[in-house]
């Protein structure tokens, strides 16, 4: 079986009176993808519906060919993916590996011995596998992430869709959770939701940038940036009606129209161009 590729025509998705999610056109490959987007912009009613937790109320959603809308094609879609909400919702009393073996069963995984190897592997990839005796309610923030991140590996889906992965977890995780995805990618379709711009962004093939419910980039990496080209500096002062972030005491990078004085301008990473993207020009 081959890494599904999924696309999406003139999806509209509200909630209330509000367009949460509005797309003409978007067609994700095997591979990897990351989206990216501001809080509340519709990243995470994105996935929900490529993963088929919620339903579009107009347009077509097809994942390898399958419409998940059709009972028969959504079972078979899920038998599939493996999925990771933008909240945990463990169950606290559970011990991990015995979560892992009920997340298999609900997974088709019949045979017991396959469920614990598959809950070896997991737990292994993503380093809990010395915790799988402990209550989930022991574990830290970022080691439930993790286990989060576990149970969606189980069964080996061929389809990952990812929340925020990478919330809770420290600089090292972050690296070896996208070292895992990379990994990941090379046979199956993976899209990750995700705030880490530089750290996952730019390992993924492509990135999709979501404003105001709509996708407003889609292309690669080193794309992304180059929307910034031009427009970035370093200086020791804030550039009015440009984004500025600290890079060290009584230093900013600001991703602009207008340089500050005494500006230094520098390569556009896939963070600059992120946003460069969701806020194209602002006004001083």
């Amino acid at each position: 079986m081959t890494a599904p590729t999924i696309a999406l025509h003139d999806i509209r998705h509200r909630h209330g009176t509000t367009d949460a999610l509005a797309v003409d056109r978007l067609v994700l490959e095997p591979g990897s993808t990351a989206v990216l987007g501001p809080n509340g912009s519709g990243k995470s009613t994105l996935l929900r519906l490529l993963a088929a937790v919620a339903e579009g109320q107009n347009g077509t959603i097809r994942i390898a060919g399958l419409d998940p809308a059709e009972p028969l094609y959504r079972t078979a879609i899920r038998r599939r993916l493996g999925y990771v909400a933008q909240r945990d919702g463990l169950p606290p009393r559970m011990r991990v590996e015995a979560f892992c073996d009920y997340v298999g069963a609900l997974k088709e995984i019949d045979s017991a011995r396959l469920r614990r190897r598959w809950t070896r592997w997991a737990l292994q990839q993503v380093g809990l596998l010395d915790v799988a005796g402990e209550r989930i309610g022991s574990l830290s923030g970022g080691m439930q992430r993790r286990l989060s991140i576990a149970q969606a590996l189980l069964g080996g889906p061929d389809l990952l869709v990812l929340d925020e992965p990478l919330a809770g977890l420290d600089a090292e995780q972050r690296a070896e959770i996208g070292n895992l995805f990379v990994s990941l990618s090379e046979t199956a379709t993976v899209i990750c939701a995700t705030h880490h711009a530089e750290e996952l962004a730019g390992l993924c093939h492509r990135v999709v940038v979501v404003d105001g419910g709509q996708p407003v980039f889609v292309g690669t990496p080193t794309t992304l940036a180059e929307r910034a080209a031009g427009r970035v500096w370093e200086a020791d002062t804030q550039a009015p009606g440009a984004v500025c972030r600290a890079v060290g005491p009584g230093r900013f990078r600001c991703v602009g129209d207008t340089p500050p004085a005494g500006a230094v301008p520098v390569a556009p990473t896939v963070a600059d161009g992120y946003l460069a993207t969701v806020r194209p020009s602002t006004p001083s």
